[in-house]
């Protein structure tokens, strides 16, 4: 279904430079650059026409791990919107997939999915994601605990501080 229009949202990508940088290093998934928070939260995204849900496994500012039986193929460029309670609008992101657990490799510690690695169109909008991603994860684990995982000091949650 090549010319649906939905199909644009889940291409393989092209070979060459890509602005990947700000998200997890391509050279390896193992490497991070920030902490991970063990959140499940919604998130949906389309795949061949069909609206899909499933949840987060935990996540951080540079990518997430969604929990699937149906992983799409490593190179895949993807949207997802993150729902949540306390999102008000839910965040709207986009990614790559990196890594996948199918199936046949998942077990009780490692859940089927796909590590997906966020990517930004610029400095800013990096800049207003993580903020984003940060208030939530601060809010869910509680200052002290985001602090020990993350490494920095949980933001301010102030109304004045919102989006």
């Amino acid at each position: 279904m090549a010319d649906s229009p939905s199909s644009d949202l889940l291409l393989p990508l092209a070979p060459g430079p890509s602005n990947l940088g700000m998200g997890m290093p391509e050279e390896s998934s193992e490497r991070r650059e920030s902490g991970r928070a063990p959140l499940e939260l919604p998130v949906e995204y389309e795949r061949l026409n069909t609206l899909l849900s499933d949840y987060t496994h935990n996540i951080s500012q540079g990518g997430t791990f969604i929990r699937t039986d149906r992983p799409l193929q490593v190179g895949t460029a993807i949207c997802f919107t993150i729902r949540a309670p306390q999102l008000e609008p839910p965040i709207l992101l986009r990614g790559v997939v990196r890594w996948v657990v199918d199936a046949k490799q998942a077990g009780s510690d490692r859940p089927a999915g796909m590590g997906i690695a966020f990517v930004y169109d610029s400095p800013q909008e990096k800049e207003a994601v993580e903020l984003r991603l940060d208030g939530l994860m601060a809010d869910a684990l509680g200052a002290a605990t985001f602090e020990k995982l993350m490494g920095r000091p949980a933001p301010s949650l102030r109304p004045e501080d919102g989006p």
